[in-house]
């Protein structure tokens, strides 16, 4: 690639921190916006607007303010905030004075104690008492349980008894320069972001300075960010996404950031209103996931001007091919699909804006990160490099790749020779450089986005005295994406049902969004040769039982398969009878539009009665 003709070093010359990034911005254009705050998410509300001189003051005296309450190097500071701007004060003043932890406000105490615990937080700064969020509960619950904590600084709300109000002391620290009279180094560790689907003992990935600073330049490439661009950010700053994608490679280069509400794309109005925010702040591109582009074609365009919006990017997890084709015929949009992990800091491989773009695929590797499918030996060694269009396994390296997990453990069988990451994901790579994912080695269940461990849900019910034996898959769904569902094997005789396990499970899992949809009662669980459980084999399950409820209404008869393909990893055949007419037929195709999965249709001179009588069992 062009760029990769120049060292690097020599691009991001003067540029060895997150910090150094804001000051060279607010120094270049102090004036200019950094941030429209919108609190509402309505339209014709009237933005809170930060200049790029008030964010650098207002970074510099929250690093100022976290060295006073001894953070420094290798001490780490924890929030627990909505999107507003003093989390990007927090986020990136955290990182100029120690390392800064970022948590789902989300998430269930317990599991916010152990992250911040395996993080060794000292210092937790927390959204005060405000109506609607449970935030502080959740702080005033941690406080105790977290040995190494010292304090605690409350954004926003009324005062509270032993924190410290950030609102009523910030403007006590210099904004000039930082106290501490610090030197940060490239190689600095500078956050400790917690991956998603963790469990009681969370994994922590370190991202030193270059890290970031290297992905936040890179990220800009595929879609030529620049000064002239406004971002929307509507995904939460606890997210390496929102952080990177609509954070910091805006503030490289100098573009302005709409913060589309303290919740973000969780606000209703900010869906309902989204095409009339666009316009009014000529936004120019944002970031989602599969869910906010399913939920933005239900927000009519109306008479709304987006001339101004020349692409969307999209990554977290598979987006449906016609959710892709539907969603720029209606928009006249842009969509670029990307792909990335928290390992490899945020982003990792895009399609170009102005470039071919490959429907379906992730796109090409960034510039100076390496990136190919590999195979592996059942003990995950290196066997060789795929050929083109061969699965294996993705692996990467480079600049920004993270410096490993926080605990030893968690960095055991993940790193390959020549110091390459094994990312978990199935894929290839085709002749022209394009990458296609096609499975999930790590079998993460991801929702809306999110990422979902299933060992969380299988353990919390592998408690229950009359569960023998559990595996939890993700099903397709239209709108999240997938949804954790459990295929559960009872004792002999039991009497226990699907609701009551739920329930179970509701009450001993930490993540709301990680307790099981549906629970399926069966008789016994796949197994391989050696007796491991056959997760395959259940994935398939749950796609064909996603197939049928989707087509139930149809009420024709038909016969799912779904097999393994080397393209695409699976393929579900939908087998139907020759009576069936070519009007219900084009209906049955459009009905499973919006799945991720790939599937085709078989007409034959047969029918099936299989349908009607659908069996829970695998």
């Amino acid at each position: 690639m062009e760029c990769e003709r120049t060292p690097l070093d020599e691009r991001l010359q003067g540029l060895g921190s997150t910090y150094e990034v804001i000051r060279r911005t607010a120094e270049r254009m102090p004036e200019k916006t950094a941030f429209h705050m919108l609190e509402h998410g309505a339209a014709e509300e009237d933005s809170r607007q930060i200049s790029y001189g008030r964010f650098f003051a207002r970074v510099t005296q929250t690093a100022n303010m976290l060295h006073d309450l001894g953070v420094g190097p290798g001490e780490v500071v924890s929030y627990i905030l909505p999107n507003l701007p003093e989390t990007h004060y927090v986020l990136w003043g955290g990182e100029a004075a120690g390392i800064v932890n970022p948590i789902n406000p989300l998430l269930e105490t317990d599991h916010m104690i152990a992250i911040m615990k395996a993080a060794g937080s000292r210092v937790l700064v927390t959204l005060g008492p405000a109506a609607g969020a449970d935030i502080w509960q959740k702080a005033m619950r941690i406080k105790d349980h977290v040995p190494s904590l010292r304090h605690i600084v409350q954004v926003a709300g009324p005062p509270q008894p032993g924190a410290i109000c950030y609102d009523h002391v910030i403007d006590g620290y210099s904004a000039e320069k930082l106290d501490s009279g610090r030197i940060i180094r490239p190689g600095d560790i500078c956050s400790y972001f917690h991956t998603g689907g963790t469990t009681g003992a969370p994994k922590l990935a370190r991202h030193s300075h270059f890290n970031e600073v290297t992905d936040a330049f890179l990220a800009a490439i595929p879609g030529d960010i620049v000064a002239d661009d406004v971002a929307l950010s509507g995904l939460p700053l606890f997210h390496v996404n929102a952080a990177i994608v609509t954070g910091l490679s805006c503030f490289l280069v100098g573009a302005s950031v709409v913060l589309a509400t303290a919740a973000g794309y969780r606000t209703p109005a900010v869906i309902g209103n989204f095409w009339r925010i666009v316009e009014k702040y000529r936004v120019s591109f944002f970031s989602g996931v599969p869910t906010i582009y399913a939920g933005l074609l239900q927000a009519p365009l109306g008479d709304a001007d987006v001339s101004s919006l020349r692409m969307a990017i999209c990554g977290a997890a598979p987006m449906p091919r016609d959710v892709i084709r539907r969603f720029e015929k209606t928009t006249g949009i842009t969509l670029l699909e990307g792909y990335g992990l928290t390992e490899g800091t945020c982003v990792s491989s895009c399609n170009p804006l102005y470039g071919e773009r490959k429907v379906g695929s992730i796109g090409l590797r960034l510039p100076y990160q390496d990136m190919k499918a590999v195979l592996l030996d059942g003990e995950g060694q290196y066997v060789r490099d795929c050929a083109a269009d061969e699965v294996g396994a993705i692996v990467i390296r480079g600049p920004n790749v993270f410096a490993g997990y926080l605990q030893p453990e968690a960095n055991r069988d993940v790193w390959l020779d020549g110091g390459w990451f094994n990312t978990g994901d199935m894929g290839r790579a085709d002749g022209d450089g394009y990458f296609w994912l096609t499975g999930r080695v790590k079998e993460l269940i991801i929702r809306g986005g999110h990422n979902i461990d299933p060992a969380l849900i299988e353990n919390a019910l592998a408690l229950h005295d009359e569960v023998i034996q559990v595996a939890a898959v993700g099903k397709p769904d239209i709108y999240a994406g997938e949804l954790p569902v459990a295929y559960v094997v009872l004792k002999a005789g039991s009497t226990c049902t699907a609701e009551s396990l739920r329930d179970f499970a509701r009450g001993h899992i930490a993540e709301r969004a990680a307790a099981p949809k549906e629970i399926y009662l069966v008789e016994a669980l796949p197994l391989t040769a050696v007796g491991k459980i056959f997760k395959p084999a259940l994935k398939e399950n749950a796609v064909k039982r996603a197939i049928k409820e989707v087509l139930m209404p149809f009420r024709q008869e038909v016969k799912i398969s779904v097999d393994p393909d080397r393209t695409y990893g699976t393929v579900a055949t939908i087998e139907i009878g020759s009576s069936v007419s070519d009007q219900t037929l084009e209906e049955m195709k459009q009905a499973l539009d919006g799945y991720a999965f790939h599937r085709r249709f078989h007409k034959i001179n047969k029918k099936y009665r299989d349908y009607a009588n659908a069996s829970s069992k695998t």
